[in-house]
């Protein structure tokens, strides 16, 4: 028999805890979790109290059958699954599934992958927690009814193949939000005046500095005014001030702030942070990566003090306990950390190293001395005029935390680094070098990135962190939101400039716009976010959904029973569902454009069942509407009649290649050239009413040399059998039906036989699964 089976969800996981364990000890994964809800009738019986229907799915039955054999060898079982609710519920899964004996099955939890924790959890088992299970059970079987409720209805009343949900709803509200804001912003001009300046000190050296006038003045009238009066005027020190300052550290990261700082620092996503950080993780680099709490263990705030005083110097060292303001975050665990902060680096794959050092830096600079400057302040006076400009400076004293990192925004701001001004006093005489008013506009709201909405979803209290990155999947992968780069349009302004005792003025441009990957809502995500909000605006209410989580937290703690939380929302849910069903009217964002000149007949453009579309007549005319879809570059909302009217000519034919036609169109998956009944796709930059014929032919040439490597290997015994070069490495396909290759054989040295037999096992490995 064997002493010990651990049980965790992941085998990276499982293989880091067996290099802590040793004899004695067998770790198996449970590959996340090993049970779900039914898809039949929502997996939720709910005239029995809104009970879970959960069963095992086909994938995960070999998974289930592999640990209830090692169980029943197993004198004690150990559950070591992750400390959040998710991890709590994959525990008490196991132990239904399984049926574990309470007497010999133990649940322990660390939140971090190390020989020290893993000992001091196994010394200090508990039993599973139940009301974090409920939380985890309420929070899935909320987020079912209202998926299964609303999807359906979108289905019927929008589009095929939509999907709603508490969260992804709310965040696609945010975006859309976001986005009426811009469309709607009035952006209002304003002249900023900004004044380089020389001053020689008493030892004859000249220092060159600007100011800058506090006011803003309303138009170019107001500016030439003020610049003409300045002509031959006399500038001098009205007064300096100077300032003692400081600039405390960050908190180490939670989860939601890790996720900011890695796109903004990094330009990782949120996905692809959460994906690192969990390798982190699971290898014993880092603590556990979803948590809310910025606190630091006693020795690990003891380790950073050591890293600190034995790198920097005692003079550095301050240690801090931070407590958060997030809206209902957690204190039990600890904030993401390394789990060892001597470490600075680590071996391994660059995105990894990346995340940790930004980890390892957060974390000792948090427990660094506040940076130490001095802030000076000039007030320049104008003889001519009554107002003063001011002139600022600031010198870093002492570099404390600074010296390891500084954190980024994500706000956007023009305002330049100030440095150290000269060693003016009251009364020193000013050389005006030039005195330039520019134009400037007021700056419209800032689209979300996915750093700015996790950001915005933790203020309002929406969400936990782990939740973040699936919402934010989910939006994306729906089609509901894009992350792209946008190049912006020029923009003209003016500049007035005084210079020697004559005032010019010059036109100048710049791009207004331009984004870098930011989010920006589809025509589908708008049609769905205003049907939703007009219909169900109580459950996309900001509120609402924070105050979902709050109940969450409350049924964690025992303070609220999971089911009577069900019962208050889903019957008054379900009612509205079934009214809108019947009293709603089908929104397809209609939009008329004008008249086709050709027919004139109405030119509109909407969101028909297989997405926006312009649509040239009427249902009801003698003549049949025609239909065209929009490109993916283009927009129901800003989609001019010109532009509509062109996405009729196509498909256009362009020329001829090895005497065939060569024909440009839009499909299903975007513009496309089509030549000799095959269908090659266009580039992203490529436009389908501009590209050549010389293009094209590069497209369909590259296009064949691709599927020319991509077959590795053809067999005359059987067509339909063949060794593909693929996405993620060679793969046998047979009939459409595709096989891994084992990494034991050479692709190109795989005959006929050995493929059948590669076949053959697969197949029967499935068989065993199910």
């Amino acid at each position: 028999m064997e002493e010990n089976l651990v049980i965790v969800e992941s085998p990276a996981k499982a293989k880091t805890i067996s290099n802590f364990l040793g004899k004695g000890f067998k770790v198996q994964s449970s590959f996340g979790h090993i049970r779900d809800l039914s898809k039949d009738n929502f997996g939720i019986d709910i005239e029995n109290n809104y009970s879970p229907e959960y069963i095992i799915p086909d994938d995960k039955k070999k998974v289930v059958a592999d640990l209830r054999a090692s169980a029943k060898k197993a004198s004690t079982i150990w559950l070591a699954s992750d400390e959040d609710r998710e991890g709590e519920a994959i525990a008490w899964h196991l132990c239904e599934v399984l049926k574990l004996n309470p007497d010999n099955t133990r649940r322990i939890v660390f939140h971090e992958i190390t020989k020290n924790a893993i000992q001091e959890a196994i010394e200090n088992p508990r039993d599973i927690n139940q009301n974090l299970v409920n939380a985890q059970q309420a929070r899935r079987v909320l987020d079912r009814l209202v998926g299964f409720e609303l999807s359906p209805l979108l289905w019927k009343k929008v589009k095929p193949a939509l999907s709603a949900g508490r969260v992804q709803s709310v965040a696609v509200r945010l975006i859309v939000e976001r986005e009426n804001e811009i469309d709607n912003f009035q952006s209002t001009s304003f002249f900023r005046v900004v004044a380089q300046f020389e001053f020689q000190d008493k030892n004859g050296k000249n220092h060159k500095f600007q100011a800058e006038l506090p006011a803003k003045l309303k138009d170019q009238a107001a500016a030439e005014e003020f610049l003409e009066s300045c002509r031959g005027a006399g500038y001098n020190v009205l007064d300096v001030t100077r300032k003692p300052a400081k600039k405390s550290p960050s908190p180490p990261f939670t989860t939601s702030t890790l996720q900011q700082e890695a796109s903004r620092k990094l330009g990782f996503s949120v996905a692809q942070t959460m994906s690192v950080a969990q390798r982190l993780y699971e290898s014993g680099k880092i603590t556990y990566m979803r948590t809310d709490s910025v606190n630091l263990s006693k020795s690990a705030l003891a380790g950073a003090r050591d890293v600190i005083e034995g790198e920097y110097g005692a003079a550095y060292s301050k240690t801090r306990n931070f407590s958060t303001k997030t809206k209902g975050a957690q204190e039990a665990h600890e904030a993401i950390r390394p789990s060892y902060l001597q470490q600075k680096s680590i071996e391994g794959k660059r995105q990894e190293q990346r995340l940790y050092e930004l980890i390892w830096k957060r974390t000792i600079a948090s427990q660094m001395s506040e940076a130490e400057l001095e802030r000076t302040t000039a007030r320049i006076g104008i003889s001519t005029r009554p107002d003063h400009l001011v002139a600022t400076g600031e010198v870093l004293r002492f570099e404390g935390f600074l010296k390891v990192y500084m954190e980024s925004s994500d706000e956007e701001s023009n305002e330049q680094p100030r440095g150290l001004l000269p060693p003016m006093k009251e009364k020193d005489t000013l050389q005006l070098l030039q005195m330039e008013a520019s134009e400037r506009f007021s700056q419209f709201p800032i689209r979300y990135t996915e750093a700015s909405l996790v950001k915005k979803l933790e203020e309002l209290g929406i969400g936990r962190p782990s939740t973040y990155a699936p919402t934010i999947s989910t939006i994306l992968n729906r089609g509901y939101t894009v992350k792209e780069d946008r190049s912006g349009s020029e923009r003209n302004y003016q500049v007035l400039t005084l210079a020697g005792d004559q005032v010019t003025s010059e036109r100048k441009s710049e791009i207004l716009g331009k984004e870098k990957a930011k989010l920006f809502p589809t025509d589908i995500g708008g049609l769905v976010n205003d049907f939703l909000v007009n219909y169900f605006g109580n459950v996309l209410d900001y509120n609402f959904t924070a105050n979902i989580e709050k109940e969450f937290d409350k049924i964690a703690d025992g303070k609220m029973e999971w089911t009577q939380m069900i019962k208050r929302f889903y019957p008054g849910f379900h009612d509205q569902v079934v009214q809108t069903t019947q009293n709603s009217k089908k929104p397809t964002g209609e939009r008329i454009l004008g008249k086709d000149p050709e027919s004139g007949r109405q030119v509109s453009v909407k969101v028909g069942k297989f997405g926006p579309m312009v649509q040239i007549g009427e249902a009801g005319e003698e003549e049949k509407p025609r239909f065209a879809g929009l490109l993916k570059n283009q927009s129901i909302k800003t989609i001019t009649l010109e532009e509509a009217l062109s996405l009729f000519k196509l498909p256009l034919k362009i020329g001829q290649f090895e005497n065939s036609d060569v024909a440009i169109g839009v499909g299903k998956f975007g513009p496309y050239a089509r030549h000799a009944n095959k269908f090659y796709s266009l580039g992203k930059t490529d436009d389908p009413f501009s590209i050549t014929l010389e293009r094209a032919i590069e497209l369909i040439n590259n296009k064949r040399e691709q599927d020319k490597n991509k077959i590795i290997r053809k067999f005359d015994e059987n067509p339909g059998l063949q060794i593909l070069n693929g996405r993620w490495g060679p793969y046998i396909s047979l009939d459409k039906e595709n096989f891994r290759i084992p990494k034991s054989k050479k692709p190109e040295e795989l005959g006929y036989e050995d493929c059948l037999q590669i076949i053959e096992k697969a197949r029967e490995a499935k068989k065993k699964k199910t």
